[in-house]
């Protein structure tokens, strides 16, 4: 055969590869099979997400609490007085985090998370302290894999 059709087709293999790869990595990354992730943490157990996973932290309201009552006055009335204008300058977004922190301690507690982090797959997988939620996710589709 020529040389330039060794160049060509090592060219079209290249291309084939450049192309084919990033689909292989997409279609089988801990991510895609994974349907229902839920990270579990506080800000004492920092994770590292993978992206699109839900992610609860514990201590989410007691932060915005103190943020709401962050140097209130000793007197009771000027304290509520303040805290009731934080409230509503926050507005809706602010309601929408409350409760939404809060929401997220009950579904913590209803999926049974005894350790912190967690990293729970389908309601159903749980890893304990694998503060890397790919890692986590990888394990838990080995463990799938073998025991379906």
């Amino acid at each position: 055969m020529p040389a330039s059709l060794f160049r060509f087709a090592s060219g079209w293999r290249t291309l084939g590869l450049a192309v084919a790869l990033p689909a292989a990595l997409a279609v089988f990354s801990p991510a895609t099979f994974a349907a229902d992730v839920v990270v579990v943490t506080d800000s004492r157990h920092p994770v590292k997400t993978m992206g699109g996973e839900r992610l609860i932290e514990l201590d989410e309201a007691h932060r915005i609490e103190a943020g709401l009552s962050a140097e209130l006055p000793t007197d009771p009335e000027q304290a509520t007085a303040i805290v009731k204008r934080r409230l509503s300058s926050g507005g809706a977004d602010l309601q929408r985090r409350i409760a939404s922190a809060y929401q997220g301690v009950t579904d913590a507690w209803s999926l049974g998370v005894t350790s912190l982090p967690a990293v729970v797959v389908d309601q159903r997988y749980v890893v304990y302290g694998e503060p890397d939620v790919a890692r986590a996710v990888a394990r838990i589709e080995q463990h799938r894999r073998h025991q379906p």
